[in-house]
């Protein structure tokens, strides 16, 4: 994310017709782009025994499983996004040839093809064009497949006792096909001289490399006696984009781990059918093309393309062993109709190594992603995303001290990472290209030239939610300045933050607001320090006066910065009265004795009253039988927090976690301490919560959200279970569109949400809907609870409150996302209908709810 546009900017695309090419500039700015390592090799191909010119020669660049290049002369020339090292060629009845490229040999390459004995030609099935079958069972490549899946191959890693591996890895972004004219943006000026470094690839259209991140990991693992793994950063390289969190989030969102021969792939969270899966003979046409060798192995080459063109799936070549039929190599390149927000196309190249007939081993992995803000045409101005990884230094069985799998400090250390040219020299598989050189230098420049300091900040600015106003201090965040609701009317909201880096060990914050209805000045403040980035103990203390929502959430923190300060709607169904002035004081310490597992323990004293006295009635009856229109409650919290497979961009206080599959899992007991600070109420609660999106192979994918509760003692209305509600026509997660505000209180509690997402599997049989590649979501939400007569009757109105003990609650619809123009898809129009409970009254049976949805 190299250019942003400065504090100008905004007014220039206000007054400028062209303002989409500077939105461009600022979504290029959102992902980084790709570095383009590009080379060239040209010459002659003869034939050995006569000289005359060959034609018609496969040419492949380095480990290519598919020609780069077939020629129709004698004479070559071939370029390419990556270092060219060595060239092979190949052509019906030669023997091979492979040639070793260098800088100084690539150009006048002189190959001499030798015609192949008889006895050594491979028997080939040649297909001509598209064939077609009456059945699979008639292709040839069906028969193969049936012998993949007989012999489905595991990952080798789990059949040894111990292991360990290196793992080089390479992120990579490129501005694509820029031209002259976008070269003379202003936007470039005094930025011109990074145009110095832009090359033509492969394509013939100039690409601007800017941005490179190496990394090394080394890997550890044991199946026996107790299965463990490690990974652990070693080293890491990164071209002036180290300190920015949200490039590094957004670097990390972009890729998965894959396995072709699972059934479905997974890329940015969205199921891909695999052409090795079982299932592919119902999304794929197959046809056996070839044999060939692949590093010295026999290997049948089965191209496939998928039956319909609009389905979210892949186009390529896989390669199977003749012998063992392992899959020894593939390629997959998207359509030309993929349905993923901000993506034009996705490019992965696999290569495994495959030690006996029931394993595999990870070799080589490359995925190139094309992203474009508005335009999926070809020649349009795009980003390339390009990350390789290669495994090597694979060992088995080899005794490893128990101490390997222990986390260490010095590992979570800034400096920990920071390596000289000579480690990254011998590191590399492959030298850095000119072009990847070039980024260093050029970024090093770049962060001397205050204009591109300036753009850098806007976009960290957005990305963040903080302005960064001097060295220590953010403002913001900047989209809670201004808000409104009931009791405050129009609201000011001023914060701040301390902010020195990505791995700050301590975090101070505060806001203060006012409401120029009720005229009051509201404050929070927190502040939080963490002693040891292994194990993450941190402790923390804050305060706050402020209007709030009670109830928005079931399961929710008690810590100042983890809580929604105040209720500012501005579109809702019916007037929210039902807002709550809240007084608390909290303290926190938190560890996480095991990775992504946390334990905290919160201390809250607060008091609890309406903000609206008049309309909105809190008052209960103390033990005593006095009246009482404030609630004093302290308690104590203990909550475990586990979310097993997060992956974390950096080790500071604050950590960004990246998007996965990962789930995320509560247990929390509360118990509410009569006397201590006058607090009114002796009481135990217990709560749990389950949070996690599933593949549901091709057809989707299926969010789950489960809780649960209960408070095993009579407890006033302002320390109740609240079912959320959500009565504004945005879109709230883990609440119910068609409940009011405190329609359903509940002593014990289970809720359920299901929301599951087709990516378009339906709609994309409708003719004339599909091409507007819309895609539908379907959901279910349901609520079940119980409210005893003690704690209705505690309550001055007590008689207004019931639990969905009846019969559960449900609600249900349907919603439209994926509305937009082009590759920018960023809305949604939720359907919802309420299922039960239909004869109370100011009910709402159906509604629409509708917002933004950021995500591919």
């Amino acid at each position: 994310m190299l250019f942003v546009c400065a504090n100008c900017l905004k007014k220039r695309m206000m007054l400028n017709n062209n303002s989409k090419k500077h939105y461009f500039l600022l979504f290029f700015l959102t992902f980084t782009s790709l570095v383009c390592a590009q080379n060239k090799a040209s010459g002659k191909i003869v034939d050995a025994k006569n000289n005359k010119e060959v034609s018609k020669v496969d040419i492949f660049i380095n480990d290519d499983k598919t020609p780069s290049l077939t020629t129709t002369s004698g004479n070559f020339s071939i370029q390419s996004d990556s270092i060219i090292q060595r060239l092979r060629f190949s052509r019906k009845n030669y023997t091979p040839e492979i040639f070793d490229v260098t800088p100084e040999n690539a150009e006048n390459i002189f190959v001499q093809l030798s015609q192949a004995k008889v006895s050594n030609i491979q028997e080939v099935v040649i297909q001509a064009g598209k064939p077609k079958y009456k059945s699979k069972k008639e292709n040839p490549a069906y028969a193969i497949m049936q012998k993949v899946w007989a012999q489905k191959r595991n990952n080798g890693l789990e059949k040894f006792d111990t292991y360990s591996y290196k793992e080089y890895e390479k992120t990579q972004f490129d501005l694509n096909n820029i031209d002259s004219t976008f070269m003379k943006k202003k936007i470039f000026n005094k930025l011109d001289f990074i145009f110095n470094y832009a090359d033509s690839t492969a394509s013939g259209r100039l690409g601007l490399p800017i941005f490179l991140n190496e990394a090394v990991y080394e890997n550890y693992g044991r199946n026996k006696p107790n299965k463990d793994t490690k990974r652990t950063l070693v080293a890491q390289k990164t071209s002036g984009f180290q300190d920015n969190q949200v490039i590094t989030v957004a670097a990390k969102n972009l890729y998965r781990d894959i396995n072709i021969y699972d059934n479905t792939l997974n890329y940015f969270d969205i199921g891909f059918q695999s052409p090795a899966g079982t299932d592919g003979f119902g999304t794929y046409d197959y046809n056996l093309v070839d044999t060939i060798a692949i590093h010295g192995e026999k290997a049948f080459q089965i191209r496939y393309q998928p039956k319909r063109k609009d389905v979210l799936a892949f186009q390529g070549n896989l390669y199977i062993d003749t012998d063992t039929y392992a899959v020894l190599g593939a390629t997959l390149r998207s359509t030309q109709k993929i349905n993923v927000n901000f993506v034009n196309s996705v490019y992965t190249q696999l290569e495994y190594d495959n030690p006996d007939e029931t394993t595999f081993l990870p070799k080589k992995l490359i995925t190139e992603v094309e992203m474009s803000p508005f335009s999926k045409k070809k020649g349009s101005k795009s980003i390339i995303a390009k990350k390789s990884v290669d495994y090597s230094n694979y060992e088995f069985n080899i005794p490893l001290d128990p101490k390997v799998f222990k986390r260490k400090e010095e590992e979570y250390e800034d400096k920990f990472t920071d390596k000289d040219d000579a480690y990254w020299t011998k590191a590399r598989p492959d030298t850095l290209s000119k072009s990847e050189q070039g980024v260093y230098k050029m970024l090093d420049q770049l962060q001397q030239t205050p204009k591109f300091n300036r753009m850098v900040k806007l976009f960290e600015t957005l990305g963040s939610r903080y302005y960064n106003a001097f060295k220590g201090v953010d403002f913001g965040p900047i989209f809670s300045v201004y808000g409104r609701n009931e009791v405050e009317g129009d609201r000011i909201r001023i914060g701040a933050r301390s902010y020195f880096g990505l791995n700050d060990p301590w975090r101070v914050q505060f806001y203060t607001a006012y409401g120029f209805k009720d005229q009051q000045v509201k404050y929070g403040a927190e502040a939080r320090y963490m002693f040891n980035r292994l194990n993450r103990f941190m402790i923390g203390a804050g305060t706050s006066r402020d209007i709030v929502q009670l109830g928005g959430q079931l399961t929710s923190g008690d810590g100042v910065a983890s809580r929604s300060l105040s209720s500012s709607t501005f579109f809702a169904r019916g007037e929210n009265i039902s807002l709550s002035s809240v007084n608390q004081t909290s303290v926190f310490a938190a560890i996480e004795p095991w990775k992504n597992v946390q334990i905290r323990v919160d201390g809250v004293m607060q008091s609890i009253k309406s903000a609206i006295p008049e309309k909105f009635n809190l008052m209960y009856y103390q033990g005593d039988g006095q009246l009482r229109k404030t609630v004093n409650d302290s308690h104590v919290t203990i909550s475990l927090i586990a979310k097993p497979g997060a992956k974390f961009s950096q080790t500071g206080i604050d950590r960004y976690q990246a998007k996965n599959l990962a789930p995320t899992i509560v247990l929390r007991y509360t118990r509410g301490i009569e006397g201590l600070f006058n607090a009114d109420f002796n009481y135990d609660k217990l709560q749990f919560m389950f949070y996690k999106p599933f593949l549901i192979g091709t057809l989707g994918k299926t969010v789950v959200s489960f809780e649960a509760g209960k408070n095993f003692n009579t407890v006033p209305l302002a320390l109740q279970n609240i079912i959320p509600a959500n009565l504004s026509y945005g879109l709230a997660p883990n609440t119910f569109s068609q409940l009011n505000y405190y329609e359903f209180v509940a002593d014990a509690y289970t809720t359920l949400h299901l929301e599951h997402h087709f990516n378009g599997k339906i709609l994309s049989y409708i003719p004339l809907i599909k091409k507007l590649k819309f895609r539908e979501v379907a959901f279910i939400r349901a609520a079940y609870g119980s409210l005893s007569d003690a704690s209705k009757a505690i309550n001055v109105e007590g008689f207004k409150y019931s639990a969905p003990n009846e019969h559960i609650y449900y609600e249900y619809g349907f919603g439209i996302e994926n509305i937009g123009i082009g590759n920018l898809r960023l809305f949604r129009v939720d359907f919802n209908w309420r299922g039960n409970y239909l004869d109370r009254p100011d009910i709402s049976k159906f509604g629409i709810k509708a917002g933004l949805q950021v995500g591919f």
